[in-house]
């Protein structure tokens, strides 16, 4: 399955007294984008029904190209692992129609049942609806 693809445009209020794009405001971006990717892959309407949430519990970020205003970014977000008990949610982002890498990040996430609370393992139905979203 093709990475989902976002597109953000850098606003004013996203930059910092430097004039880039401030850290924190990558980890919002990368956020919308896995919205939107948990949205358009029917995986929010999956976890839904299922009494399930999608909880990140680790995010480690690379910043590697400093964007500023008017830039428009692409984020790619894609499933890159499963284990037993988490997966990893890969996003890179981009200059829009450019191949310049701005930031890459690894999102840790478990699966978490509303009903408890509780993060459970990945498997049986659960695996078998994430693995058909690996890359």
């Amino acid at each position: 399955m093709a990475a989902h693809q976002t597109l953000i445009k850098v606003r004013g209020y996203h930059l910092d007294v430097y004039q880039h794009v401030n850290n924190a405001r990558y980890l919002e971006f990368l956020e919308e984008a896995r919205w939107g990717w948990l949205e358009d892959s029917g995986e929010l309407a999956w976890f839904q029904e299922h009494k399930l949430a999608f909880v990140v519990v680790n995010i480690n970020i690379n910043y590697r190209a400093a964007a500023t205003l008017g830039h428009t970014l692409l984020i790619k977000t894609y499933l890159s692992e499963l284990k037993e008990r988490s997966g990893v949610v890969r996003q890179e982002v981009y200059f829009h129609g450019s191949d310049t890498l701005v930031a890459d990040a690894d999102i840790t996430f478990v699966c978490m049942d509303q009903r408890t609370g509780k993060a459970i393992n990945i498997d049986g139905e659960l695996a078998t609806f994430l693995q058909k979203h690996l890359e």
